[in-house]
């Protein structure tokens, strides 16, 4: 079995993160799998060197193991950009043109009166 814990390097962990990485960490472990460690840095303008340092030392204080090198988003572009090359060129891709604002937008929009359930 192979775990991940992916987070953004955006501010300090939380609980909820924290919660996530032992439960990552544990499933492998106990299966005599791997628990692997991806940063997801793909937003530079959020992201922070100082953040990924505290990541490390949190899941470090946590008595967590990965697996290294570390996985980082911005050091594997070629490889997304491929996949999202060969995912386009056989029509899998939507494209979508929206700003951070139209997204936020949509997401205060009113949504009327909604089904509940898959109907």
């Amino acid at each position: 079995m192979i775990t991940r814990f992916a987070p953004s390097p955006t501010g300090p962990l939380h609980l909820g993160h924290a919660y996530s990485a032992i439960l990552a960490h544990t499933r492998a472990k106990s299966a005599g799998g791997q628990f692997l460690l991806r940063i997801e840095d793909g937003d530079p303008a959020r992201c922070r060197p100082e953040w990924e340092d505290l990541i490390y030392q949190d899941l470090d204080w946590l008595g967590l193991e990965w697996q290294r090198p570390v996985w980082r988003i911005s050091d594997r572009t070629a490889d997304y950009s491929a996949a999202l090359d060969r995912l386009t060129d056989m029509g899998l891709t939507y494209p979508c043109s929206c700003t951070r604002r139209d997204i936020a937008e949509a997401h205060g929009a009113p949504q009327g009166d909604l089904p509940i359930g898959p109907d």
